[in-house]
């Protein structure tokens, strides 16, 4: 199993630090640090708002809280952790093959749109908090994975937006760097300015 970044790519030095911010969603940023290195990014996420650290998952609202990266996937580099694989029922081979594209595939929305994760997709798993309650299932004939992520999008219009389902989405360059960057077990904070929902 690969946990190291991408040859060449540094790896995070500290945790990723994600702030939303409510009362202007476009001002909501992350950092990613990798030793003098600061790349600070836009922010999406949940369209009905937050939920207050270690209360809930909620279709909508992006939890605040700790979290560790417990998958990454695209079309080029699929990581994920051995328990995650064993919970699929699929062998690791089937998963990196078709996951991510067939997840990529569905067209979430209704609106005749697929690719909506982008190039590709960070799960994050809470730390200290309650669980997800999200799973393998098949989905519109395809075998999908859904999780808390930061992902991509197919409309960088929804970028730094209160859009997404819950999860956290970011332009494409920044995504490209966090799938060069991140490995199984880094740690996300996401904190708030503006109140969460209990």
């Amino acid at each position: 199993m690969n946990r190291e970044p991408t040859q060449g790519a540094s790896a995070a030095t500290e945790p990723i630090k994600i702030t939303l911010d409510l009362s202007d969603p476009s001002m909501s940023f992350g950092v990613l640090t990798r030793g003098e290195d600061r790349t600070v990014f836009q922010v999406g996420f949940g369209r009905n708002g937050i939920t207050c650290a270690g209360s809930r998952f909620e279709e909508g609202y992006t939890p605040l809280g700790r979290f560790k990266v417990n998958a990454i996937l695209s079309n080029d580099r699929f990581v994920m952790e051995p328990a995650l694989i064993a919970q699929s029922g699929r062998t690791e081979q089937e998963l990196k093959a078709t996951l991510f594209r067939n997840m990529n595939a569905i067209d979430f929305s209704g609106d005749g749109q697929t690719g909506e994760y982008g190039i590709g997709y960070v799960s994050l798993a809470p730390v200290d908090s309650v669980e997800q309650p999200f799973a393998f299932n098949t989905y519109d004939g395809r075998f999908r994975w859904y999780s808390f992520a930061i992902h991509g999008s197919n409309n960088d219009q929804r970028i730094g937006q209160q859009v997404t389902g819950g999860c956290l989405n970011v332009a494409e360059p920044v995504l490209k760097t966090l799938l060069e960057t991140v490995r199984l077990g880094d740690e996300v904070v996401i904190s708030a300015q503006g109140p969460c929902t209990p």
